[in-house]
């Protein structure tokens, strides 16, 4: 019979140089000071979390653990930086050996140093977003599909379609038959393309960004030495944000720390709100079924927000089912109440925020440290025209601005060149859309087009309509079956009494193809229809077409005057962002716009319980964003889209789930 014998390794006394106990408050020191073996930190909004970490690194370098067996993985360089310094500020060491990064850049430098185990050289090529569509396009052609025939996905969709699927550690079908159902029937085309995809980049010696982690899952999947090595390197691995891993990067932890079970991950569930993008929920709430006698530990103190915000929190969070209770509980001294107000609709709601701005800048609150927050891009539309009308300055920090967006200049060139038919970057902008039409194609079709334009051969109903006809010698080949349909959309589009009206022109532009051309084009087709469909409830304000398309041309052009500005002007500005791109940040001030039910809650997002739980995550993080004060807003009307009238909006769900009394309630009234 032979049974082990565990030998505890000899350690003189531990001399710390930091009073752990002084610095930190009771629960951050729990979680830093915490014994070996797995552990679950969960730490609420804005009580602490870098600062636990970057405490917890340090104790750990103070037992003498040596930096190279600690591992630090985050999601962003900056955040692994940020810590590493002030790791060095507090221990007054440079830690050159700890490994910390990214799991993409950790998955990097051990790639490099074991790639031919896997088929790859170690100078292996990292591809960028534009080399990965160039070689699927390669393998789609190589496939021979015929891709107007079968209306293929472009080589940009099929990407994000692998990425999805390898992120969620999911079959390609699985993700068609979940996400994009409207290629569900092409799957073993789509499948094969995959494949060869694959094949491709093995021959070529170039990864893609996913490959990072999935090649580095399956170095240590099948080889045992190389397993055994970074099982035993790792001693102690830290994760922080670990609310928004996904199925890919949980197999990695789980793997890397399956010897020594030393796993500490930090995080948040009640801010899990990036599941769209592949974060599975699932990881931080089955941590502990995962980890048998792991140890969790709670940070609730808040440092950040008024305890009247803090009230409307944790109650906004608390209907939530799966979650891990908790409380955030106040440091600062009591301020004023969050405040609800019902606007008539979103103009007033517009002329509502950019007021109240104004009276808090004269009552000494920097625009900077303001900001609005919302659920959609398109939720703004109304509150940038309003500002941009009363000259308040404002950025716009939710990727890539509304009116720069492919989808948005597509079908406002139809718009265009309906109003100016010499309108030549609009024309060339549509041409180009078409199979078949490049630079010197468009050129040519232009030139054409003109001449039809200005010497009609007859007093037709449809003078545009009748030139692209006209032009249609000049076509490609390949062109020849969407040119017709482009002059047939012109033509509808010239009817009396649709050329008059922005809100008319836009449905009739989705309807007429542009909604089969965004899901062959962009993975998040869903999004850009919605926005489009705003776009044309946006332009019901405007009586013309030229008004319309000239509020939109300035809009734009202080977008454009604001990405000029160089990066150290401080001019004041206040701050306009969806609430994904808000994460992380905190602001004095904070309205919250739209929050109507179908809005927010979105109406796709509450069609299930999981859904339903997300979105109230993101309310929760919306509220925990403000520090002294907070403006839940919400329209009681709001225009229909296409022949639908205005309709009465429900304040949204989580509205109701606040208490009252907890939330004072402004009535706004005109004055005069």
């Amino acid at each position: 019979m032979s049974r082990d014998y565990v030998l505890q390794p000899f350690q003189s006394e531990v001399h710390l140089s930091i009073d752990y106990a002084r610095e930190l408050n009771p629960q951050q020191c729990a979680a830093v000071t915490a014994p070996p073996g797995p552990a679950l930190v969960i730490a609420g909004a804005g009580s602490g979390k870098t600062r636990t970490l970057t405490y917890r690194v340090a104790y750990l370098l103070e037992q003498g653990i040596p930096p190279d067996r600690i591992l630090l993985l985050t999601f962003t360089n900056k955040a692994a930086a940020e810590m590493m310094r002030r790791v060095t500020d507090l221990l007054g060491q440079e830690l050159a050996s700890l490994w910390g990064g990214t799991f993409h850049s950790i998955g990097n430098r051990i790639l490099r140093q074991h790639a031919k185990l896997i088929g790859f050289g170690r100078d292996f090529t990292i591809m960028d977003r534009e080399d990965a569509k160039h070689l699927i396009g390669t393998c789609v052609a190589e496939a021979e599909i015929d891709v107007k025939a079968t209306r293929f996905p472009k080589p940009e969709v099929l990407g994000d379609i692998f990425s999805l699927a390898l992120n969620k550690q999911k079959s390609v079908a699985e993700i068609l038959g979940t996400e994009y159902g409207y290629f569900d029937t092409l799957a073993p085309q789509i499948e094969d393309i995959s494949k060869r995809y694959v094949a491709r980049k093995l021959a070529s010696n170039a990864m893609d960004f996913d490959d990072l982690l999935v090649l580095w899952l399956k170095l240590l999947q099948e080889h045992a030495d190389v397993r055994e090595l970074y099982q035993r390197r790792f001693q102690f691995i830290l994760v922080d944000e670990y609310q928004d891993t996904n199925k890919l990067q949980s197999d990695l932890i789980d793997l890397l720390g399956a010897r020594t079970k030393n796993v500490m991950v930090v995080g948040d569930d009640a801010q899990s709100i990036y599941a769209w993008r592949g974060a599975n929920f699932q990881n931080i709430l089955k941590f502990p079924d995962r980890y048998p006698g792991s140890k969790t530990y709670k940070i609730e103190t808040n440092y950040r927000s008024t305890p009247e915000i803090l009230t409307v929190a944790n109650a906004a969070i608390a209907s939530n089912v799966a979650q891990f209770a908790k409380e955030l509980a106040p440091s600062r001294k009591s301020g004023m109440k969050p405040v609800l107000v019902a606007c008539q609709d979103a103009a007033q709601q517009a002329a509502f925020v950019a007021q109240r701005a104004l009276q808090l800048r004269d009552e000494g609150i920097a625009l900077n440290n303001m900001a609005v927050l919302y659920r959609s891009h398109f939720h703004a539309l109304e509150l940038q025209l309003e500002l941009t009308r009363r000259n308040i300055p404002f950025s716009i920090t939710s990727g890539m601005r509304f009116f720069e967006q492919a989808h948005i200049k597509d079908v406002t060139a139809y718009l265009k060149l309906i109003t100016n038919p010499r309108d030549e970057l609009a024309f060339k902008r549509l041409v180009l859309l078409l199979p078949g039409v490049g630079g010197k194609g468009a050129e040519k079709l232009f030139k054409e087009f003109q001449r039809e334009v200005q010497s009609p051969k007859s007093k037709a109903q449809s003078p545009l309509a009748s030139a692209l006809q006209g032009c249609s010698k000049a076509v490609p080949k390949k062109a020849a079956l969407a040119w017709a349909q482009f002059a047939t959309t012109i033509s509808q589009l010239e009817a009396p009494d649709i050329r008059i009206s922005a809100a008319k022109m836009i449905p009739l532009v989705i309807e007429a193809g542009y909604d089969d051309y965004l899901k062959e084009n962009f993975a998040n087709y869903r999004t850009r229809i919605d926005d489009l469909k705003q776009l044309a409830i946006f332009a019901q304000q405007f009586a013309t077409v030229d008004e319309f398309l000239t509020q939109m041309a300035l809009l734009t052009n202080v977008e454009a005057e604001d990405d000029q500005q160089p990066a150290n002007r401080d001019d004041e500005k206040i701050r306009l962002s969806t609430i994904h791109q808000a994460k992380g940040l905190e602001f004095d001030v904070v309205f919250s716009i739209m929050l109507c039910d179908g809005l927010f809650p979105s109406a796709r997002s509450s069609e299930t319980d999981e859904g339903l739980e997300e979105e109230r995550r993101l309310f929760y993080v919306t509220v925990t964003r403000a520090k002294n004060e907070l403006y839940l807003c919400y329209p009681l009307i709001r225009a229909g889209y296409g022949n639908s009238g205005a309709t009465m909006q429900q304040p949204s769900r989580f509205l109701d789930e606040i208490p009252k009394e907890h939330l004072d309630e402004w009535n706004l009234r005109t004055y005069g």
